[in-house]
């Protein structure tokens, strides 16, 4: 047994204490971790570079071990095993035992491997929408949605997040609304369709604008609602209400003081908005190094402190913030089953077997993150008027 495989699975054994996962290596079985119960999944290893990759490079590692193929999961799901590891912080753990802390540097000395150069990192939003048609629901709406129960579709995730969105910033008829960073119009159609609003949504992507622009004319909303291209930095006019999802997480922190003093400068006095975003409740914003390889390079998850101070700073008053992180567990999970069953159908010219795994394992990141690491979803709803009249309960 090699030194990575030996420190691999002791690192497993004296960490995991709520689960067991079960590892083939070579036909050879081995049972780690402290759970007892029957294991949370079974990895086959083909290719014994993985326990070196992973000790080397952690999740950035584990990705692309998994993209060439070097292991492959015969029991459970990837995301069960990815969960164990986040919800036992093996990370944290590891870097806190200075014995193995002194293993995994010499594998590292000793590994060659500095991480595969794939072709794949390109600009998220441009990868083709054939792509993103294989997982999302018909609005394409590519961010967190809101669950009821359990069992609601991905269509019902997405609509009750866009009508409780509504219901918060308590949308009246006539009314003027922004959507910043609106992605294909999703949000302003059924502001406008069920709330009687006009508005705008921006947008720094061609393609969001002007299919968005088309699925505007096809429900009959063109002369209420429209997309333009253009980014926040450029935000004019009045607004009764503005809203943005998942858009700041995309924007560097030295853009964050213009981005909030766009909104405060164009909501009316008694304004209202509500930011969506992807977030962290740790004090240091530690990026993963797969997520910023591979999906959203130069992303950031924006701390609530950090949205605190901006949206003080511009004299707005917070009413209230959600953590909806849980849903995003859900919404994801559908991603990954409609990606599962779709990616056979994307074009293999432009989507290689590599690249489709690298998709994949990206989605079983994401349906394990919100249950176990320290990501969150803040929907943080604030106003001009600091004397506005605030209802009793949340939405």
């Amino acid at each position: 047994m090699s030194l990575a495989q030996d420190t691999f699975i002791q690192i497993l054994n004296r960490h995991i204490a709520d689960a067991t996962v079960r590892l083939i290596v070579e036909d050879e079985p081995f049972t780690v971790g402290g759970g007892g119960d029957a294991p949370v999944a079974t990895l086959r290893i083909h290719d014994r570079r993985f326990f070196s990759r992973v000790l080397s490079q952690g999740n950035l590692g584990m990705g692309e071990a998994y993209m060439e193929g070097d292991f492959t999961v015969e029991e459970g799901t990837l995301h069960d095993f990815l969960t164990v590891l986040l919800r036992n912080r093996i990370d944290r753990k590891v870097r806190g035992d200075p014995r193995t802390v002194l293993k995994v540097l010499r594998v590292q000395l000793g590994n060659k491997l500095t991480g595969a150069q794939w072709r794949y990192v390109q600009r998220h939003y441009d990868l083709g929408d054939e792509l993103f048609e294989s997982f999302l629901d018909e609005t394409m709406t590519y961010s967190c949605g809101y669950a009821l129960t359990p069992e609601d579709s991905l269509e019902d995730l997405q609509r009750n997040k866009l009508e409780r969105i509504c219901r918060k910033l308590e949308l009246k008829s006539g009314e003027h609304l922004l959507d910043i960073g609106c992605g294909f119009g999703g949000l302003l159609i059924h502001a406008a369709r069920n709330h009687g609003v006009t508005g705008v949504g921006i947008t720094n992507s061609r393609r969001h604008c002007e299919r968005g622009n088309e699925n505007i004319a096809r429900a009959g909303l063109s002369d209420r609602i429209r997309l333009e291209l253009r980014d926040h930095s450029t935000i004019d006019g009045r607004f009764d209400k503005i809203v943005s999802v998942g858009m700041l997480e995309h924007l560097p922190r030295k853009e964050y003081r213009r981005y909030f003093s766009r909104i405060a400068r164009a909501l009316t006095p008694r304004g209202v908005g509500l930011v969506h975003a992807i977030g962290t409740s740790a004090p240091v914003n530690t990026h993963d190094p797969f997520i910023q390889r591979y999906i959203f390079p130069g992303s950031g998850q924006v701390k609530l402190s950090e949205a605190a101070h901006h949206l003080e700073r511009q004299g707005l008053a917070i009413r209230d913030v959600e953590n909806i992180v849980r849903h995003y567990h859900y919404t994801a999970k559908h991603w990954l089953t409609r990606f599962q069953q779709n990616q056979d159908r994307l074009d293999p010219k432009r989507y290689d077997p590599t690249f489709r795994r690298l998709w994949e394992y990206y989605l079983h990141c994401c349906v394990a993150a919100p249950l176990a690491s320290d990501g969150t979803v803040y929907q943080v709803l604030f106003t001009k008027d600091y004397a506005a009249p605030m209802p009793l309960h949340r939405v």
